[in-house]
């Protein structure tokens, strides 16, 4: 369950927004400058509300009134950004076992080798960043975001800098993530038939 109330003040920018939802893949709306990636970055915990509450699955991650406001690696977010943001000096493996070399035994949910095949990686984790296409990259990114172990998964436009072909390449990789992991997604885009393709609960901005 996601259920937010999210005020934002960003310099002339006022933003207010408040949504619920029970169901695990949410896809977030609206034009460039609505406020997408603010939601964004305060459900991460990477700005602060002015006011409003934020919970993910009952755990209170913010509230003004009750003074609470976690951290973000207490939040454990992954996040997927239009630039997959893959370390440049880094093999795609390296890449990929980034985070997960960073949280507790406890903390891993998912062995190396299911995301390497859910995400049909085994042919590139010896590469470097720069030989990969799009697709590869964003595929590496997720990979890397879901070795993270996350409480939610953030995918900031993920498909804007790929082309049609590229974005079909990838869409089905969301799909099976969606359908074999029970990560809450939040999606965002401007491409309305793109979120269609995962999920029909839309918040619109």
């Amino acid at each position: 369950m996601i259920d937010c109330h999210i005020q934002l003040n960003l310099g002339k920018f006022k933003l207010d927004q408040k949504f619920v939802s029970e169901h695990n893949v949410v896809g977030l709306f609206g034009a460039s400058g609505s406020g997408k990636t603010s939601i964004l970055h305060a459900i991460a915990g990477l700005n602060t509300p002015v006011n409003g509450w934020i919970k993910i699955r009952n755990q209170t991650w913010f509230d003004s009134e009750q003074r609470i406001n976690l951290s973000p690696q207490a939040r454990h977010v992954g996040l997927v950004f239009q630039d997959a943001q893959l370390f440049p000096h880094m093999t795609v493996m390296n890449n990929l076992m980034f985070g997960y070399k960073r949280i507790t035994t406890q903390r891993k949910r998912f062995d190396p080798d299911y995301i390497i095949e859910l995400l049909k990686l085994n042919h590139l984790v010896d590469r470097m960043p720069m030989k990969l296409s799009g697709g590869e990259k964003q595929r590496v990114a997720l990979g890397r975001a879901l070795l993270y172990s996350p409480n939610l998964l953030l995918l900031d436009e993920p498909l804007s800098a790929l082309d049609a072909a590229h974005k079909q390449e990838i869409i089905p990789f969301f799909q099976k993530v969606q359908q074999e992991t029970d990560i809450p997604m939040l999606y965002v885009s401007h491409d309305m038939s793109e979120i269609k393709q995962l999920t029909e609960h839309i918040w619109l901005l």
